[in-house]
């Protein structure tokens, strides 16, 4: 993808958005993201011979026994990658979320719900507001887990170019919300209680009788949420939207009215097919979008019940919500399958349940180059997983931080970047923090600081690098829903377009958390920044 040309023939791009042009020029040259993961791997395989070769180890934080380098070309490393690739493949987490998410869409989609639900928020939501309620609704998508990265990136678009805007900034600024402010949230999510355990088991190390709940960052993150949002609108209207240019449709032209896409410039009824232009009375499609409110007040008042009640089904022995945020992704694709079943029987887009079928195995269609990029990455994770170069790089990263004697906010800062690039190397964020926690928390506890306040620097990180991360296991998905609209988009197109938010969010937030800690402010419920 190219930018357009700016409006005034005889203004010369931006040294920033030169800057840019060049990390999509050479972002796109690298080989398809199919190949460049299984580069990736073999190149895992080969460094991990090399690192054993030279007998490289570290001790382990967490467990405090020594993990040394495997080599992944000795007899062993071979037999186990013929052994568990297929395993690799099937227990690769993304993969079942993603595609058990799509069948759902599928149905609320190419019945036509997501459009007439488009058409709706287009007339009530101002043009100027949509990034800033993208952004807010990506960033507090982290209740859903991971659930946002598949949904709301597509619907960005598909909002965006219904009022006539170019939809990869769209696109960009749903992204944004979910991957760069992933920790930012006004609700305390499944993170929140996974950090939190692991936080609280580190600071003991310290302080064995110290406690980190799970809401030990729930002020702090609910003010970043709002930072955040007004950070990516700025960034979406200001930086984005003029260095992609005005949309002009060639990738196909939303039909406000039928909330179609003209099949002949090579996009797909309803963004993806579907039933949507057999849509034609209004009034019934009014009806059919109150049936469809009714069904998802229905869908909320049936999972509170599950919730709510202490002998909820949904609630663990001790009482805990942690099944409840496991289930999210089951509940939200069953609402999204039902609220489409609903509208599409009413609207008359779904007749027979051959229809319905036929929209979940027409959706799950599109994600074929997807399940063949799965399983390449689901061999290169366990290769570097099973090599032990993650844990090795983030403890002699840890090391080269400690030696520099940094101390105050130059050393939250470093911290903050360090994280960054911990997050090129592995990308769950409670899998970062079990490394990093039992070196960081204790070494922050003796200079001063609370463990809550060590685990707020590290979120922002994490969250910062998830924008431009092209090991991001949802970049691929991403990707596909920028080809809908730009054939050529690929990982430097997201890239380059992705960076201004992870700059502007990098700094915004990081000064924040400056101000907030320095300034006293708690960082949750009766908890403070530094030890008394």
């Amino acid at each position: 993808m190219r930018p357009l040309p700016p409006s005034n023939p005889r203004e010369k791009p931006s040294l920033f958005f030169r800057y840019l042009d060049l990390v999509e020029r050479i972002g796109n040259r690298l080989p398809n993201p199919v190949s460049l993961f299984l580069g990736l791997a073999a190149l895992v395989v080969v460094m991990s011979a090399v690192a054993s070769w030279f007998h490289i180890a570290v001790v382990h934080p967490g467990t405090g026994e020594p993990a040394y380098a495997f080599n992944l070309l000795s007899p062993a490393g071979l037999r186990r990658m013929f052994l568990e690739a297929i395993t690799n493949f099937t227990s690769f987490a993304p993969l079942g979320v993603v595609l058990f998410t799509v069948l759902g869409i599928a149905v609320a989609e190419r019945s036509g719900l997501l459009a007439a639900l488009l058409r709706s928020s287009v007339r009530s939501v101002p043009p100027l507001v949509l990034p800033a309620v993208l952004v807010f609704i990506g960033v507090n998508s982290a209740i859903a887990g991971d659930a946002g990265f598949i949904i709301l990136p597509p619907l960005g678009a598909l909002v965006f170019v219904s009022v006539g805007r170019h939809p990869i900034a769209g696109l960009a600024a749903a992204f944004a919300g979910v991957a760069g402010g992933f920790s930012a949230s006004v609700f305390v999510t499944a993170l929140d209680v996974l950090l939190g355990a692991l936080s609280h088991e580190a600071a003991r190390v310290v302080v064995p009788t110290y406690v980190v709940e799970a809401t030990a960052n729930y002020y702090f993150m609910t003010a970043s949420a709002f930072l955040i949002t007004i950070c990516g609108t700025l960034v979406t209207t200001k930086i984005v939207e003029p260095r992609l240019g005005v949309w002009n449709g060639n990738a196909g032209a939303f039909d406000a009215n039928t909330g179609a896409f003209d099949a002949n410039k090579g996009a797909t009824t309803g963004g993806t097919g579907g039933n949507v232009s057999a849509v034609s009375d209004y009034e019934q499609q009014r009806r059919a979008l109150r049936a469809t409110l009714i069904t998802f007040i229905i869908c909320i008042i049936a999972t509170l019940a599950l919730v709510v009640p202490d002998y909820g089904i949904l609630r663990d022995a001790e009482n805990t919500l942690r099944p409840f945020f496991q289930s999210i992704v089951v509940i939200a694709t069953a609402t999204f399958c039902l609220c489409g079943l609903t509208y599409g029987v009413i609207a008359g887009t779904i007749r027979t349940d051959r229809d319905a079928v036929k929209m979940m195995g027409d959706g799950m269609s599109t994600m074929s180059s997807y399940i063949v990029l799965a399983f390449i990455i689901a061999q290169f994770v366990a290769y570097f997983k099973w090599s032990n170069l993650g844990i090795i790089t983030a403890v002699g990263g840890a090391d080269v931080l400690t030696s520099l004697h940094l101390s105050g906010p130059l050393l939250l800062v470093a911290f903050v970047g360090f994280s960054v690039l911990v997050d090129l190397l592995i990308g769950s964020a409670s899998a970062k923090w079990a490394i990093l926690a039992p070196v960081f928390i204790p070494m922050f506890m003796l200079m001063g600081f609370t463990p809550e306040a060590v685990q707020a620097t590290y979120r922002i990180g994490d969250s910062v690098g998830n924008c431009t991360s092209p090991l991001l296991p949802y970049l691929p998905i991403v990707i596909m829903a920028a080809r809908r609209y730009v054939p050529t988009a690929s990982v430097g197109t997201m890239i380059s377009t992705m960076i201004p938010y992870s700059i502007v969010f990098g700094i915004a937030w990081t000064a924040l958390l400056l101000v907030w800690l320095y300034a006293g402010i708690p960082l949750g419920p009766g908890v403070g920044a530094f030890l008394k």
